[in-house]
């Protein structure tokens, strides 16, 4: 039995039954990202995973649009504007009013469209009449914030948990948690007209749709964030909205254009993804992981995305470059898995992380992102000729080098290895690193020290990028030496 039940370390994600087959649509801004359903909902229906997120924590559980007590009929939506706007096109099914007559299906039009831009979410929600004769109809929003950590959400238990506080006014809903950290994260729900009904959980309406006539309602949920002046409406919301596409347009990436329409739109549509995933930081750009579960600083991933998007936005390697630089490793933290010179694995906020109940707030469990920065480092510098930058960089580069030797090599064979320190962190830590992703031949999983022949490639590149480095600023010395180690 002890085969079969065992710990499953922080990186395990738990399946405890079938996905249910429901597609979903994805929001991410900054440090904030939205898992929805089709109909531009979250929370009742699904895998587990839809809410939105913010720096780690599920700051909304529940957002759900219900045309009297029913959920409308979908007709259509999708994530647009370069993955800036998640627009949802709904109607009324057929319904039996008090006087028992039916409103057949299809006689109102639902438009709901929501984004987000610096930690908020922004929805505009449009009913529009159909119909020769006014229309009075109830709908209502439904919303909870659970303040659960993402690894919670991922399947981590947890025995202890914060408080949660609800304050309710005339146009808007407070939702609080005091975490254990000492730190209250707050989910604020503001309207644009004020609810007939308004309770900690629900908004309710009692509209009159002229016939053949739109009526809109507007709402805005900031997260982290006091209250503003800004009242949410239709001059907010555009405006917004046209801050955040012009936004999600910057960059200085060369544009591949082709005579195949399909090719163009794959290229277009990947480009949007990774625009997507890029999150400025205070030291420049960096490409996060992937929404829902890997929606932060990776060092691995940022890595070999900047080494692949090099010839198109070398700003994207600056950007991981400095990144990585500013949370290198400078002694020796077992429970970490941290080591002077080490570039960073994970990065990670939220409750759990900051408590240590994960190791994520700063984990190094990884053998290929030192030598990889190196080699990015070396790449950059060949690519844009920028001395200065690269002046900055060779301290870092150096200190990585230094942990190459030194401890990625520690019973000095001349493979570079990895096994971790803390007992709960990564068991394997290369690119595949599942718990049973390295074994031998007869299926018995493998036990550290474990020497990936990639990383020894990677350890090669890194000492021959570094000597070209070393060569042009002036480090011939230094560089001889790197050409003999890779030799």
């Amino acid at each position: 039995m002890s085969d079969v039940i065992r710990h499953q370390g922080h990186a395990y994600i738990l399946a405890t039954s079938p996905r249910l087959a429901l597609s979903t649509l994805t929001l991410k801004e900054g440090d904030t990202f939205a898992v929805f359903d089709r109909f531009g909902d979250m929370g009742s229906v699904g895998g587990g995973e839809q809410g939105v997120f913010h720096k780690g924590t599920r700051v909304l559980s529940m957002h759900e649009f219900r045309l009297g007590n029913q959920r409308p009929l979908l007709l259509s939506s999708t994530v647009h504007e370069r993955n800036a706007l998640l627009a949802a096109d709904l109607t009324n099914p057929d319904i039996r009013l008090a006087d028992e007559r039916i409103l057949l299906r299809g006689t109102l039009h639902v438009f709901r469209g929501q984004f987000l831009q610096d930690g908020a979410l922004y929805s505009r929600t449009r009913l529009h009449n159909y119909g020769d004769v006014p229309l009075d109809t109830d709908i209502s929003f439904l919303f909870d914030a659970d303040f659960v950590d993402v690894f919670q959400v991922r399947g981590v238990l947890r025995k202890r948990h914060g408080t949660r506080r609800v304050e309710v006014g005339e146009r808007s809903v407070g939702l609080f948690y005091d975490g254990l950290d000492g730190v209250t994260r707050s989910t604020r729900i503001e309207f644009s007209d004020e609810p007939d009904t308004l309770t900690a959980d629900r908004a309710s309406f009692r509209l009159r749709l002229p016939p053949r006539g739109p009526v809109e309602l507007f709402h805005t949920i900031r997260f982290d964030g006091e209250a503003t002046a800004e009242r949410p409406g239709e001059e907010s919301f555009s405006r917004r909205r046209e801050a955040l596409v012009g936004r999600l347009q910057e960059g200085d990436t060369a544009v591949v254009d082709t005579s195949n329409e399909q090719f163009n739109h794959w290229i277009h549509r990947s480009s949007a993804d990774l625009r997507m995933l890029v999150t400025r930081r205070p030291e420049g750009a960096y490409p996060y992981a992937g929404v829902p579960w890997f929606s932060t600083v990776f060092g691995r991933d940022g890595l070999i995305t900047a080494l692949q998007l090099l010839w198109l936005d070398p700003s994207m390697a600056r950007g991981v470059l400095a990144t990585l630089a500013a949370l290198q490793a400078d002694s020796e933290r077992p429970e970490q898995d941290a080591e002077p010179g080490k570039i960073l694995h994970e990065a990670r906020d939220g409750e759990m992380a900051a408590l240590g109940e994960v190791p994520y707030s700063r984990y190094y469990g990884s053998a290929d992102s030192t030598p990889l920065f190196v080699l990015l480092a070396a790449r950059h510098f060949r690519r844009v000729g920028d001395r200065a930058f690269a002046e900055t960089m060779w301290p870092h580069v150096e200190r990585a080098l230094a942990w190459i030797d030194q401890y990625g090599d520690r019973d000095g064979d001349g493979y570079v290895e990895y096994a971790r320190h803390r007992p709960d962190g990564l068991v394997n830590q290369g690119w595949k690193d599942s718990e049973d992703s390295v074994s031998h031949d007869d299926g018995r999983l493998a036990d550290g020290p474990i020497a990936l022949c990639e990383v020894q490639a990677y350890v090669y590149a890194a000492r021959r990028g570094a000597a070209e480095m070393a060569r042009a600023l002036g480090h011939a010395d230094r560089a001889a030496a790197l050409d003999a180690q890779a030799d």
